[in-house]
């Protein structure tokens, strides 16, 4: 029953018409996730992994197969129904941390809550809360520009995890970050995970990739899993 599934695609098709002809961008894509797990979309640049985010995170639709969230057809859903699914289901967390420059931490936490029509009261408890679950608690007052790269980009998981979305959905998280940093914020998924929140994160690289608990590879719009690809992995 759709109902009893959390998240599903089978033979995802995505087709772009482009300068006269078709981009098939996805093919014939299936994958299966349970609640609490830990993903790891792997592919170099142009693989179709920015595409796959895309109708992973209800941004866009597929040209066929089935998507089901949380028992919710999406390739059935209006655009104001995906728009509901998208803030609900889905924590969007991008490289760069994409915070209002003009906002503080706590108020940049807030803004999903602002659109859900939830109480000033209530939200800026959930932004606190949120932010000092990822070690922010004496930052909640900083602007963007008063706060590291790291700080930044914890901010930004603050704010894809204060609406408790099912997915958090992380699209290169540390590919604007040092090492070190990067590392850091790793250690903050893998904890975030512990919690059994459910983990997918974009990335074309080997190391990041292999933080998650399970990876699939994608090259020319197809997916295959288990094991890592060849050394000679294109970036």
């Amino acid at each position: 029953m759709a109902d009893e599934i959390f998240f599903r695609m089978t033979n995802i098709d995505k087709i772009y018409p482009l300068e006269g002809e078709n981009v098939h961008a996805l093919k014939r894509v299936s994958l299966s996730l349970d609640e609490g797990e830990y993903l790891s979309v792997l592919g170099p640049s142009g693989s179709g992994k920015t595409t796959l985010m895309n109708i992973i995170g209800c941004l866009d639709t597929p040209t066929s197969g089935t998507y089901i969230l949380r028992g919710r057809e999406v390739e059935d859903l209006d655009e104001q129904e995906l728009a509901q699914l998208r803030n609900r289901e889905i924590g969007f967390i991008f490289q760069n941390s994409q915070l209002l420059p003009r906002l503080t931490a706590r108020k940049n936490v807030e803004m999903p809550l602002i659109y859900a029509g939830i109480r000033p009261r209530e939200r800026r408890a959930r932004a606190e809360a949120m932010l000092e679950r990822v070690g922010l608690k004496d930052r909640m007052d900083h602007l963007p520009n008063q706060l590291s790269g790291g700080q930044q980009q914890r901010v930004a998981i603050a704010r894809a995890m204060v609406s408790n979305p099912s997915i958090l959905l992380a699209d290169e998280p540390t590919g604007a970050l040092d090492q070190k940093t990067g590392a850091q914020i790793m250690d903050l998924f893998r904890e975030l995970n512990e919690e059994k929140r459910t983990v997918i994160m974009i990335t074309h690289d080997l190391k990041i990739a292999a933080h998650a608990r399970r990876v699939v590879h994608i090259i020319d719009g197809e997916i295959s899993e288990g094991g890592m690809p060849h050394a000679e992995w294109p970036a």
